[in-house]
């Protein structure tokens, strides 16, 4: 077979090339400057995961166990690496050396273009798709939040359905490596929930594919098709079989688990999981991105009337430009966003087309995907349908933020709307293109001239004066009527192209440059509001992180300890973790015994403590489950003055006088609220039965992540008590190199029966879910690789035989 380079080629080479310079252009200073993108968590992921990265620097071995957070947590989800993965080298070759994170839009243009291509759908209209799904504004909102693991999970999806598809076009065998390394891809992100969504979408697929497909093909085709997907799937959790392995081990004792405490419920809590709800109005910021006033906090110019307001009741200038500068016009049902959920209108009315245009198994494939994922978006504003999923479905209640399904539905809308543009440019159906004009160009024109119909009132008015937020509602007013007429010109613009083209006026490549134009300028306009130049920096860790005088005056302190940042979140803090051993810290899913103790008692000891000191007193006595935390410092500021010494923490380990016996985990936490935790200790009798109280000393010698020494001298055998987290997998005691077995002693720390005499005790931690799964891992990553190399080799073999 002889390739037409003009016509086989030279259209895929302008696509890439294209996509490449949409992300250069775009990121140009992290491109081109080696600036990177401003992102919040993934500072607060840097500060929690500094501990491994250094000793991984140090000694070039995995810590799999951190102390920076929570007060100890494996570091899974951290930072784990595999010696041998070679998935980050097949990253930077497959982006042509693009730097992380923004080489996963271009990657997830490249796989969706290339999706596109197997529908045949002509390139033209392809790199509108890909241009559409990759830049939509929920990918670039979450790259500016630092969720860089959803984004990539997002951006594969195309490629593992490539994978579907061929395997369904008799492209066995390629289907299958595709799909193999899609998913291997994707899991290596560790972002369950995406891949969970990606599942629902395959299945999707495959259900119409069956329906369709079953007479004409057979079912022994289509096992032996169902066969080939297996393996694929099979080989790519082989290629992660050590990630997933970990995660497993964990998932049992973490916030996403059962509960520990008899009242409470497993999985996460319904309001939890639910309070990322998007509303089903805020679904029309698909057509009109300023329908619901665009973020939480969006810049106002001269001229609005809320700087009119501001003006007339007297405020300084400063004042004025303060307010402007992060108005509060988001006026939709979350607790805040960071801005419109924005795909293009042009593909929304290129999809709405499909209705009439596009082939029934693609309507019924996207068309279900978009409609499915839209009431998932939804969460509790459409209650009766997703908390019985949240019921039912496995493993649904382990995830949050169900707005996070919006992913689904700005993967679906561009692709029907390039199948659908293709088949009406194909067909000449002028009355699809004319109901489909009319129905979405009546429902902007409704909403610019219509505004009026709205309240327009926001949550973020509460607490100001009457005056302001009159004026806010007249500004998010106006930027849902400007959006609106916005979104009427583009439509109107794309209709005409259409029309010219279909009419033979213009040629199939002007349609589609003309429209990639309009797509391009609309998303990027949109994007630049929220992730612009100011987003970039040279260096923001080492702001974020510069050494303060609090930092020097801890670290004076070579003793083993934890410290308490008082000045930020317990929940939600990546500073002090940068550093020291710390209570508090930032993770999505937080072991759940901690947990427990932070809802429990943490929370109402810490505001007891605060609300003390404020008056002028440090009643360290009273904070007794932070004090059993080893908490020696207390951070209230960056000055040397601001750190305060716990003199009550009770130290690394300590042998308590008195035991006290529960039977069940709820008895437990009631009885950490009563007793001195350095003096009384809780043991569940109902788990590890009779345990008696000894005396003697514990002094901790030795510190790794992984492995912590003790020397004991006791003067009568009994229980000793270790401001460690219990956590009962990999975590292995020795008491003069016998191993012994590790109680859990006051609900969530670690405890040893220690006999009389001076003994050395060492911790290791050697979780058989990595040790063991390593090498395998590594060999299914090349079969993967091998797998894709021989679909290649047979289809473009099976090709030339044909002809």
């Amino acid at each position: 077979m002889q390739l037409n380079f003009k016509k086989d080629v030279l259209p895929h080479l302008v696509g890439i090339a294209i996509f490449y310079a949409i992300v250069v252009v775009y990121f140009a200073p992290v491109v081109l400057q080696d600036q990177v993108i401003m992102q919040g968590d993934i500072l607060k992921w840097e500060g929690s995961a500094k501990e491994a990265i250094d000793y991984r620097a140090a000694t070039g071995e995995e810590a799999l166990w951190t102390n920076s957070v929570f007060g100890g947590m494996p570091a899974y989800f951290v930072s784990l690496e595999f010696a041998g993965d070679i998935t980050t080298g097949l990253l930077s070759i497959i982006t042509l050396g693009l730097p992380h994170p923004v080489n996963s839009l271009f990657l997830g243009m490249v796989a969706m273009y290339v999706l596109m291509l197997t529908f045949r759908v002509r390139p033209a209209f392809a790199i509108i798709a890909s241009v559409a799904f990759a830049m939509s504004s929920y990918n670039l909102l979450s790259l500016a939040a630092g969720h860089n693991a959803k984004i990539w999970g997002i951006c594969l999806m195309p490629m593992i359905l490539l994978g579907i598809h061929l395997a369904f076009q008799r492209k066995r065998l390629l289907g299958a490596g595709v799909l193999a390394l899609g998913l291997l891809l994707q899991l290596k992100f560790n972002h369950i929930q995406i891949t969970y969504y990606t599942l629902i979408i395959s299945m999707i697929y495959v259900i119409v594919r069956l329906v369709f497909d079953w007479k004409t093909e057979g079912i022994t085709q289509l096992g032996k098709t169902i066969a080939f997907l297996v393996l694929g799937a099979a080989l790519a959790v082989g290629g992660n079989i050590g990630r997933i392995a970990t995660a497993m081990e964990y998932a049992p004792y973490s916030t996403r688990g059962n509960a520990t405490l008899e009242s409470a419920a497993g999985g996460l809590d319904k309001d939890y999981a639910f309070s990322w709800s998007n509303g089903k109005l805020e679904t029309l910021t698909f057509l009109v991105p300023n329908f619901y006033g665009g973020g939480s906090s969006t810049p106002l110019g001269k001229g609005t009337a809320s700087e009119k307001a501001l003006r007339n009741n007297g405020l300084e200038p400063a004042q004025i430009n303060g307010f402007l500068q992060g108005a509060p016009t988001y006026w939709g049902d979350q607790p805040f966003t960071g801005g419109p959920i924005y795909g293009g209108v042009i593909l929304v009315f290129l999809a709405f087309i499909g209705i009439w245009a596009a082939p029934k198994e693609s309507l019924y494939t996207f068309g279900a995907i978009i409609i499915l994922s839209l009431m998932l978006s939804w969460g509790k504003n459409l209650s009766w349908f997703n908390y019985l999923l949240f019921d039912i479905l496995p493993g649904y209640n382990k995830f949050r933020a169900v707005s996070m399904a919006l992913g689904m539905t700005l993967f679906a809308i561009p692709a029907l709307a390039a199948i659908s543009l293709e088949r009406l440019y194909q067909s000449k159906d002028f009355k699809a293109l004319y109901i489909a004009g009319a129905a979405i160009g009546g429902l902007l024109v409704l909403l610019a001239i219509g505004a009026g119909i709205f309240r327009f009132e926001g949550a973020a008015d509460a607490g100001l004066p009457e005056w302001l937020t009159s004026a806010l509602r007249q500004d998010r007013k106006a930027m849902l009527s400007a959006s609106a007429w916005r979104s009427l010109a583009l439509v109107a613009a794309s209709f005409v192209l259409i029309y010219f083209a279909m009419k033979n006026k213009i040629s199939d490549l002007i349609l589609g440059l003309g429209i990639f134009a309009l797509v391009t300028i609309d998303l990027w306009s949109v994007n630049k509001q929220y992730l612009n130049d100011s987003s970039f920096q040279g260096n923001p860790s080492r702001a974020y992180f510069a050494e303060t005088p609090a930092d020097q005056e801890i670290a004076k302190d070579q003793s083993y300890f934890r410290v308490l940042d008082l000045t930020e979140s317990l929940t939600a803090t990546g500073k002090s973790s940068y550093r020291f051993h710390s209570l508090g810290g930032y993770h999505g899913a937080k072991m759940r015994r901690y947990q427990d103790l932070l809802d429990n008692r943490l929370n109402f000891e810490l505001n007891d403590f605060v609300k003390k000191a404020q008056e002028g007193n440090f009643d360290f006595e009273g904070i007794q489950t932070i004090n059993m935390m080893n908490t020696k410092y207390l951070i209230a500021g960056t000055a040397a003055n601001s750190v305060f010494e716990n003199p009550e923490a009770n130290g690394p380990a300590w042998i308590p006088s008195q035991l006290i016996s529960v039977k069940s985990n709820q008895e437990e936490m009631d009885e950490l609220g009563k007793i001195n935790t350095k003096k009384q200790a809780t043991i569940n009798t109902a788990e590890f039965g009779e345990v008696s109280a000894g005396s003697g000393i514990i002094t901790h010698t030795s510190y790794a992540p992984n492995e912590l020494k003790y020397q004991a001298e006791m003067s009568k055998g009994g229980l000793a008590v270790f401001s460690e987290i219990y956590y009962p997998v990999g975590w292995k005691a020795t008491i003069d190199g016998e191993e012994a077995e590790i109680l859990r002693t006051d609900y969530l720390l670690r405890g040893l029966i220690l006999p009389e005499g001076t003994h050395e005790i060492v911790f290791k931690f050697e979780p058989k879910s990595y040790t063991a799964t390593k090498t395998p891992m590594i060999i299914f990553q090349y079969l993967i690789v091998l797998s894709l190399i021989a679909g290649v080799f047979f289809t473009i073999k099976d090709k030339n035989e044909r002809g």
